[in-house]
């Protein structure tokens, strides 16, 4: 029995809300149960320097949690004068991720910045971010099309993330805090609209894992990412 009382192959309830910032060109707030993070997307006009001439874009990402994000007030990382290993890991994957569904000619020699903030943690926040952070990316670049400052469309299909695991000897969708903390192995899946692999991060926190269960866990998250792309498909209909 999962701690929530969902089934293995359960998603927790999904809501994306868009607009949900003033001057961001796109935002979101992205609910995956307790979980919440607000996306937000900023178009800046150049590309970094080591793409310039080159005539490619470049969309990155910035993650924080808020101090209170978790059940325990965290020290700020500003205060501290330096971001932890585990944020410029977490967004490194976010930029690598959403870039994986975007053509960055036709996005042409400008930079989108996605910037993901948790202000509520219980498991999963990557996942969200990115989820959320794709759907932040979707409305900034309709707002180039629209405007004409591109002309087809950079977005090559959606991206979006979720977590497996084996939690109590049985691979389960979707991980909440309680299992997160407790599964013996731990992975994160992020996949494109179609189904293709971007990344998958496992490791065997208590326990070993094998070829048969990763198999089980990877066709769990292809069932999770299909919810997840019809939630952002709603979002930005």
């Amino acid at each position: 029995m999962r701690p929530s009382g969902r089934k293995l192959d359960e998603m927790r309830p999904i809501s994306i809300e868009i607009g949900v910032t003033k001057h961001a060109e796109g935002s979101c707030l992205i609910r995956c149960g307790e979980t919440q993070v607000i996306c937000t997307a900023t178009i800046e006009d150049k590309a970094p320097p080591f793409l310039k001439g080159t005539g490619l874009g470049w969309v990155t990402a910035e993650y924080g949690m808020l101090p209170r994000a978790t059940n325990t007030r965290n020290r700020r990382e500003a205060a501290a004068g330096k971001q932890s290993g585990r944020t410029q890991e977490i967004q490194r994957l976010i930029g690598r991720a959403l870039r994986a569904g975007v053509d960055r000619a036709a996005l042409g020699e400008r930079q989108i910045v996605v910037d993901c903030d948790v202000i509520q943690a219980d498991g999963g926040t990557r996942c969200a971010s990115i989820t959320g952070g794709w759907v932040a990316l979707r409305l900034a670049v309709n707002k180039l099309l629209k405007s004409g400052a591109v002309v087809s469309d950079p977005l090559v299909d959606h991206v979006a993330a979720v977590s497996c695991g084996i939690y109590a000897g049985q691979p389960v969708l979707d991980l909440d805090y309680a299992e997160d903390s407790e599964a013996g192995t731990d992975g994160n899946f992020i996949l494109t609209g179609r189904g293709r692999l971007i990344e998958v991060q496992m490791s065997a926190e208590g326990a070993t894992f094998s070829r048969e269960e990763m198999g089980k866990l990877l066709d769990l998250s292809e069932a999770g990412i299909a919810a997840l792309v019809a939630a952002q498909k709603a979002a930005v209909a």
